[in-house]
C-alpha cells in the first residue's frame, strides 16, 4: 500500500514541489557566505553530471546542429533566469519570491504573441492585468521599498526577480517551440549542461574558490534539481496535466513554512491577498486557453489530448 501511495502521482508532483521550495531555501541560506557564482558554478556542474549520465544511459540520439545552437542560446538565457532569481532570494522574503515568480506564466502570452505570432483573447489580456494589479499589491508595504534592516536591497532584489521572469517567460516560449522535436531527457541535458560549460571559468577557479564545506551543499543543490525535474515528469506522464498544474502553487505554502522556519519571516496580509489575485489570474489564463482550443477543435474539453 506505501508502494502504490508513492506512486501516486498528485503525491509525487506534491513533493517535487516541496522539493523546489527547500532548494529555494538552501540557495537564500548557503549563497550569500558561499558566494552566488561558485553556486551557480557547482550546481549546474553536478546537475549536467547527472543529466548528461541520464542522457547517455538512455540511449538518445545525438542532436543536431540546429538543436545545439538552439538549446545552447537558451540554456544561456536559463543562466541568467536562475542568476536572478537565486539573487533575488537572497533580498526578498522566500514566500515573496516565490508568489511574484508565479508571474512568469502571466508573461508567456505576450512573448508568445511577440515570438511565434500566437493570438492573445481579450480575457487573457484581463487577467493579465489583473494579476499584475495584484503583483503591486503584494510588493507593497507601508515602510516602502530600499534597504532592509536586515541589510539586503529589497528594491534590487524586486528588479533581479522580474527580470527573472520576463527571461523564463521566454524559455518556456522556446521549449514550446522544440516541445515535438526534442525529449525531455535531451531539453533536461542542454538545460544544465550548457551553464555548466558557461561557468567553467568560475568552477575551475579564475574567480577564487568556494570553501570546501561548502562544495557537498553544491551537490545536493544539482541532485535536487535534477530531481525535481525527473519527479514532475514521471507526474506528468500519469496523470492529466490540469490535474497536477494547480499543485504548482502549493510552493507558496512550503516557501512560507521554510521562510518562517528558517529565516523567521512573517509575510503580511498583503503579499497573501496579492499572491490570491496573481494565482487566480494564471488559472484564468490557463482555463481560458484550454476552452479556447474546445472551440476551436469543436471538442469538449474531456475528449482533448493532454
Amino acid at each position: 500500500m506505501f508502494a502504490r501511495l508513492l506512486s501516486a502521482p498528485l503525491l509525487i508532483a506534491v513533493i517535487a514541489i516541496a522539493m523546489g521550495s527547500g532548494i529555494d531555501a538552501l540557495v537564500k541560506g548557503v549563497a550569500p557566505g558561499a558566494g552566488l557564482h561558485h553556486l551557480l558554478a557547482w550546481r549546474f556542474l553536478f546537475g549536467g553530471i547527472l543529466a548528461f549520465a541520464v542522457f547517455r544511459a538512455k540511449r538518445r540520439p545525438a542532436p543536431s546542429g540546429e538543436a545545439i545552437r538552439f538549446h545552447t542560446m537558451r540554456g544561456l538565457l536559463q543562466l541568467f533566469c536562475a542568476f536572478t532569481f537565486f539573487y533575488a532570494l537572497t533580498q526578498l522574503r522566500l514566500a515573496e519570491a516565490t508568489a511574484l515568480g508565479f508571474t512568469a506564466a502571466l508573461l508567456v502570452a505576450p512573448v508568445a504573441r511577440v515570438m511565434i505570432g500566437e493570438k492573445i483573447s481579450l480575457i487573457t489580456v484581463g487577467a493579465t492585468l489583473l494579476g499584475f494589479g495584484g503583483v503591486a499589491l503584494a510588493v507593497w508595504e507601508p515602510g516602502g521599498l530600499g534597504v532592509t534592516p536586515g541589510e539586503t536591497n529589497r528594491t534590487l532584489g524586486l528588479v533581479a526577480l522580474f527580470s527573472s521572469t520576463v527571461g523564463y517567460a521566454f524559455v518556456l516560449v522556446l521549449l514550446r517551440m522544440r516541445a515535438t522535436k526534442e525529449d525531455a531527457t535531451t531539453i533536461a541535458m542542454f538545460t544544465n549542461v550548457v551553464p555548466a560549460i558557461a561557468m567553467l571559468p568560475v568552477t575551475v577557479g579564475l574567480f577564487g574558490f568556494p570553501a570546501l564545506a561548502s562544495i557537498p551543499l553544491f551537490l545536493v543543490l544539482g541532485v535536487l534539481g535534477y530531481s525535481v525535474w525527473f519527479l514532475m515528469t514521471l507526474a506528468y506522464a500519469r496523470a492529466p496535466a490540469q490535474q497536477l498544474a494547480p499543485l504548482e502553487y502549493t510552493a507558496l505554502i512550503w516557501s512560507a513554512i521554510f521562510g518562517l522556519a528558517f529565516f523567521d519571516e512573517w509575510p503580511g496580509w498583503t503579499l497573501w491577498a496579492g499572491a490570491a489575485i496573481i494565482i487566480a489570474s494564471c488559472l484564468i489564463v490557463a482555463f481560458q486557453g484550454r476552452f479556447r482550443t474546445r472551440r476551436e477543435t469543436g471538442l469538449p474539453a474531456s475528449d482533448l489530448p493532454e
